[in-house]
């Protein structure tokens, strides 16, 4: 019964980020993006991310700051705050998935499809067995860094014309990236390489986690390169990345 109605939650997130979509598309628009095709779409997407963003990075929070005894359990802590938040995620990359589909963005965004496709499958398997909601909860603090990353794709795109609005960000984003993406990341890894058996449900999270690890550490030094060493940068200059999903570079 707890599993259906976890299949529930996790539709009715997809649903409500479709209607956030829908929301989304009737919102004005930069003069700068109306005037490309292209980067239509990926406003409205980043839109969307932003509430996600918003919504699951403070939820995350206020589940570890509520319950902190949880945080000596990971493995096999539970709450229900936790659950729900990952059913709520769970559904917001199905529903990200779907959108780069049916968009026909999957070329552009492959590495975005297979992020979620590793979100997806880990999420679903903590929702059948129970078991390690409270890494899961952990990885979603992620979303908190994830609110500056998204501002700062948003400001890019539509070419704000304050560059100190664009800059006290850039610096916000990457305390944020330090303290809500690389910092959970790491003890995750420690912990899981350290604890963690390496057979079933435990050997499969730590698969997709190592392969996280390299791809939070490539995206990492994407942004370093185009915020902070602009002279480092290769191969983007005068690039047209319209039909890219995120301006990482």
């Amino acid at each position: 019964g707890w599993r259906a109605a976890s299949a529930a939650l996790v539709g009715g997130s997809v649903a409500i980020f479709g209607a956030l979509r829908r929301l989304a598309l009737a919102l004005p628009q930069p003069a700068a993006v109306r005037s490309r095709p292209g980067r239509v779409w990926r406003w409205r997407n980043l839109l969307v991310s932003f509430a996600h963003s918003v919504l699951a990075g403070l939820w995350a929070l206020f589940s570890l700051w509520h319950s902190p005894e949880l945080l000596s359990d990971i493995q096999d802590g539970y709450s229900v705050s936790g659950h729900l938040l990952v059913c709520f995620s769970s559904g917001y990359f199905i529903h990200d998935t779907l959108d780069i589909i049916f968009n026909h963005q999957s070329r552009s965004s492959w590495e975005y499809l297979v992020h979620h496709a590793m979100a997806i499958s880990a999420f679903v398997s903590l929702i059948v067995t129970g078991r390690f909601l409270v890494a899961a909860v952990l990885l979603l603090l992620v979303e908190v860094s994830n609110i500056f990353l998204t501002v700062r794709m948003l400001l890019k795109m539509s070419n704000v014309p304050s560059p100190a609005l664009y800059e006290a960000n850039k610096y916000i984003n990457l305390v944020m990236y330090f303290a809500f993406r690389l910092a959970p990341q790491a003890y995750l890894t420690w912990y899981f390489l350290r604890y963690v058996e390496v057979q079933g449900q435990g050997a499969f999270l730590s698969a997709n986690l190592l392969l996280l690890d390299a791809m939070i550490l490539m995206y990492f030094s994407r942004l370093l390169r185009s915020d902070f060493f602009p002279s480092l940068r290769k191969g983007s200059a005068g690039r047209d990345v319209d039909g890219e999903k995120f301006l990482i570079d």
